[in-house]
């Protein structure tokens, strides 16, 4: 892992590159356009200008735009063409002499009016030649702005807030990493730096892993930072998404913020905001893929009294629900403390298997696992969540455990004796 020093929220300052990093660079040798996308201020921005420097060092002839440029903005949405004037270069498919391939580097793409005609244009006429790795916010995948699959000439890569990995490394703790992976790992290694990653746990479960929020030490400025993630970013995530009510979003996010882990019925939620049913789930749609949320669907194959259609409800940062929630207390004083473990749980398995992995199991009588893993074609894993490992009664799991006798049932908690039941071995 690198370290790069950059302009960021107007301080320089010193950043480690993302896991997603390696990734990237991986695909750049491909014909293929890659696309970052994810939240705002997670880091998208950041990643095309390490990947600038990472370029410039192996002298790879490559090009930086911001389409947040008016300028560049208004001239490319008269013909895509017109960005290589910003370039110097002419395109072959005007008659010229093939050229050493370039990459392109553009960030903001989804301002221009039609951002899949944009790539998909330089990919069909100058593709051989010309790279394009391009960041989108979450406006940049709904329907209404990427009007073309693109299918066989992109890649997406998605950029979410740091994991506890990261996190690790941007309070500039590798010790801590190494000791970590040691932990969970190995049940029965006792850590001398347990204590210090312990509070930096505790630390990442209250304000979460957006990267400013991170680099940020003082904790009333790290409140400020999330509030204004919630005022300003997620207001211009509802306008770029063509929405008209910001305070309708903030009121619905609240409710969800209060549900983490519940079913998600839009009927119930509509008549509590007074709002219609097709704005709540237009409001859902819009949530997810601006990645503040994400709604998890029903396991279910053997029984007849599974739920099939209701989702639940997660939040893809703490600190961000924290926010709407303005909960700040440790795990232990919180009163929601159990569906805050949860959440928490749910980032950590959407890191290591990705949220279509991810399902919950329920039947009719209230039979619930908080997670079924579906990592294997033929099963996969379960895993149910408290806060207190107490609080796990093993006989209430019987009927999941024969249904799906195939797929084993894990035990995770924020507080126990038993080392194999702590969230810190997942």
């Amino acid at each position: 892992m690198h370290i790069v020093k950059y302009l960021f929220l107007h301080k320089s300052i010193t950043v480690m590159e993302r896991k997603l990093f390696n990734d990237i660079v991986s695909n750049l040798d491909r014909k293929e356009y890659l696309i970052i996308t994810g939240a705002r201020q997670v880091g998208k921005t950041t990643i095309l200008k390490q990947l600038a420097k990472y370029l410039n060092d192996r002298q790879n002839v490559n090009f930086y735009l911001t389409f947040e440029n008016p300028d560049i903005l208004n001239s490319i949405n008269e013909h895509p063409e017109n960005i290589l004037r910003f370039t110097g270069v002419s395109s072959v498919s005007k008659g010229k002499e093939p050229i050493q391939r370039i990459i392109l580097l553009v960030d903001e793409v989804q301002y221009l009016k039609n951002p899949s005609n944009f790539l998909k244009y330089h990919y069909d006429v100058n593709g051989d030649w010309l790279k394009i790795v391009a960041t989108g916010s979450s406006a940049f995948y709904l329907d209404t702005k990427f009007k073309d699959s693109l299918t066989g000439r992109k890649r997406i890569f998605e950029l979410f807030p740091l994991d506890f990995e990261e996190y690790l490394m941007f309070k500039n703790f590798p010790d801590g990493l190494k000791e970590w992976e040691l932990m969970r790992s190995n049940p029965d290694y006792i850590s001398l730096f347990y204590r210090e990653i312990f509070l930096l746990f505790e630390e990442y479960l209250t304000y979460g892993g957006y990267p400013a929020v991170v680099l940020e030490k003082d904790r009333h400025e790290k409140k400020e930072i999330l509030n204004d993630l919630v005022k300003t970013y997620l207001k211009r995530d509802v306008l770029d998404s063509n929405q008209s009510d910001y305070l309708k979003v903030i009121q619905l996010l609240k409710v969800l913020a209060n549900q983490t882990g519940q079913l998600v019925n839009t009927n119930e939620i509509a008549n509590t905001l007074r709002f219609a049913n097709a704005t709540i789930e237009n409001y859902l749609y819009v949530l997810q893929k601006c990645y503040h949320i994400s709604l998890i669907r029903p396991f279910y194959g053997s029984l007849r009294k599974e739920l099939t259609k209701m989702p639940k409800v997660y939040f893809h940062d703490l600190g961000f629900r924290n926010s709407l929630l303005n909960l700040w207390q440790s795990s232990p004083d919180r009163p929601d403390r159990g569906h805050h473990i949860e959440n928490y749980l749910f980032v950590r398995l959407r890191q290591l298997y990705g949220q279509e992995m991810i399902r919950y199991w329920r039947t009719t009588s209230g039979s619930e696992i908080d997670f079924v893993v579906t990592s294997e074609p033929a099963g996969g894993f379960a895993i149910e969540s408290k806060f207190k490992a107490d609080d796990l009664n093993l006989a209430k799991y019987k009927i999941f455990s024969s249904a799906y006798p195939d797929i084993p049932l894990q035990m995770r908690a924020y507080e126990t004796t038993r080392p194999l039941f702590s969230i810190f071995r997942l």
